[in-house]
């Protein structure tokens, strides 16, 4: 991508858009093109089709999704599976029609199977079954990876596809009924130490293990993957590190300064019992994660009371 290139951030109000956007910005790119979803429907297929032939685009970043943690998962299936699908059809689809130079397509490590090995590597999509909770936002990813190398094959796009593991930083969500777990942590030990509370419900065991990444990693991942990668195979973009539900829960706890208990309800599902990435490909490439989780999460913490906190 040169400065002059037209570049579209799909999904630039998220998590992941908005530091894509952030870093896009940060780098001197002139011609950033961004909708929201009152302007842009990228559910619908006739309102895509006329912004890709109304606007240049050469490349496009596609980080647009209906996205949410196990209860979200557990309650609106139909929703994730749904939304999913018609969004990444309708730009992989126009992108296609409009000679896009090329697209990134933004999916997620919950893509691999429930009990596959660890570290997870890229070859072990399609190797197994799904985990229950996210089953159908899973298998809507996996369809919007198996169309970008369908285009690819059939059509000669440059279309390729990332898989970040699980996601933090600014413009996270905060909502207890539809965020993940480490946003979800920081409001209610947030809430917790203001009002005063003894203790703080976290779901499950405790025992399981995830990987956290900060979203300005990522953006810097993506920005270099769209430079250095042509290949129709995923690549995984983590830190190669994990930590347990209980330990990240103490961190958080440390960091806010709440002093009360926590407390496992073992009664609620801990989802997948561990989700480490193999990130020795992009590695080879010649990029790693720079942001340690002790660092990030102070800063999504500085987020929620500046941001979040103000604007709700």
């Amino acid at each position: 991508m040169d400065k002059s290139s037209t570049i579209y951030v799909a999904g630039h109000r998220g998590l992941v858009g908005s530091a894509i956007l952030r870093e896009l910005e940060r780098r001197g790119y002139e011609n950033l093109l961004y909708r929201s979803s009152k302007e842009l429907d990228l559910r619908e297929r006739d309102q895509v089709q006329d912004f890709f032939e109304n606007h240049h685009i050469d490349y496009v970043f596609l980080a647009a999704a209906k996205v949410g943690g196990i209860v979200a998962n557990n309650d609106f299936p139909a929703d994730f599976i749904r939304d999913n699908l018609l969004i990444q059809t309708n730009v992989i689809d126009s992108a296609y029609r409009a000679n896009v130079k090329k697209l990134m397509f933004l999916g997620s490590t919950c893509i691999y199977p429930k009990f596959a090995p660890q570290p997870l590597k890229e070859e072990y999509l399609l190797t197994g079954e799904l985990e229950p909770t996210n089953q159908p936002y899973a298998v809507a990813k996996i369809a919007g990876i198996s169309m970008c190398q369908s285009y690819n094959r059939q059509y000669g796009t440059k279309f390729i596809s990332v898989m970040p593991t699980n996601m933090y930083g600014p413009n996270d969500n905060f909502d207890l009924k539809t965020s993940h777990v480490l946003p979800a942590l920081i409001r209610k030990f947030h809430e917790a130490k203001v009002t005063h509370a003894e203790q703080v419900e976290v779901w499950g065991t405790g025992q399981p293990r995830r990987e956290f990444l900060h979203s300005d990693d990522l953006a810097e991942a993506c920005l270099f993957l769209m430079d250095h990668y042509e290949d129709s195979e995923i690549v995984n973009v983590g830190v190669g590190d994990d930590i347990s539900i209980r330990e990240l829960a103490e961190l958080i706890k440390s960091i806010v300064g709440y002093p009360g208990e926590i407390r496992f309800n073992t009664s609620l599902p801990d989802g997948t019992p561990r989700k480490l990435v193999d990130v020795s490909k992009i590695n080879s490439l010649g990029w790693k994660a720079a942001i340690s989780l002790e660092d990030g999460v102070r800063s999504a913490y500085m987020a929620f009371q500046n941001d979040y906190l103000v604007n709700k």
